[in-house]
């Protein structure tokens, strides 16, 4: 089981109702905007789009905000900005490698805040490449088991489509393919009547750090939200293993 990806399958179901839902809200509607600039409003024809806009619903993303930001996007309403993508690394307490991937109309701004968050808690900035040859790009659709889906069909299902594994994350399934094989792997689960929470290419350790301290594990999981925090930064990806124990006792510290 990854850890990092049960931490943050956890604070995606804890975004719908806690105090940074705003926030959460402005990097998905932001996402929506690039995906529509760079691939048209039609969604029909905007693999990218449609991915944003899922995602963006099942957050609970009003619509309005959503028809916005594709218009803005598309350039069909004023008011949009140029954006773009930024990767910046850096390591965390034991050694974790972490990798962030800002959406930014301001590089410089981006880099500020993204080296104070990193630096005032506990981390620090690494060069580039130095932590980026430890991850893979993957296509990751996350499946609920409210959908009523197992290992079993969630295999059946897309495997042909090119789906190379499936982890169990609890209270959720996830299907990890190769990026290029994303839409095929989330048009089965369609096609299957399988529902999904959601389908987005990430970044994934070839190789993870066993965190068994649950100090050090509040450490770095405070360090991964005050980067998070920041407007500038869409994702966050970490090479850590966090027991459920471990995890939970750092919860309460």
């Amino acid at each position: 089981m990854s850890g990092h990806s049960k931490w943050a399958t956890t604070k995606h179901k804890k975004a719908i109702i806690d105090a940074r839902r705003a926030k959460s809200f402005a990097k998905l509607t932001k996402a929506i905007e690039v995906a529509a600039r760079n691939g048209g409003a039609d969604v029909s024809g905007n693999p990218a789009l449609y991915d944003a806009i899922q995602k963006a619903k099942k957050t609970s993303v009003p619509n309005d905000n959503i028809d916005r930001a594709v218009k803005r996007g598309a350039g069909l309403e004023d008011g949009a900005a140029t954006y773009e993508t930024i990767m910046y690394e850096g390591y965390g307490p034991a050694g974790v490698a972490i990798m962030i991937e800002c959406l930014t109309d301001n590089r410089n701004r981006a880099a500020s805040e993204v080296r104070v968050a990193v630096t005032r808690n506990g981390g620090n900035m690494a060069d580039p490449g130095s932590v980026s040859y430890l991850f893979n790009r993957k296509g990751v659709v996350v499946v609920p088991k409210s959908s009523g889906a197992t290992e079993d069909s969630l295999m059946e299902a897309t495997l042909e489509a090119g789906a190379e594994e499936i982890k169990d994350l609890g209270e959720t399934f996830e299907i990890i393919s190769e990026a290029s094989d994303l839409v095929a792997v989330r048009t089965a689960l369609q096609s299957a009547n399988i529902d999904y929470d959601s389908a987005d290419s990430s970044f994934l350790p070839s190789m993870s750090i066993p965190v068994t301290d649950p100090e050090t594990a509040k450490k770095l999981f405070d360090l991964i939200d005050a980067i998070e925090d920041s407007d500038e930064v869409q994702n966050v990806y970490g090479n850590f293993d966090v027991s459920d124990e471990v995890m939970e006792k750092a919860a309460s510290l």
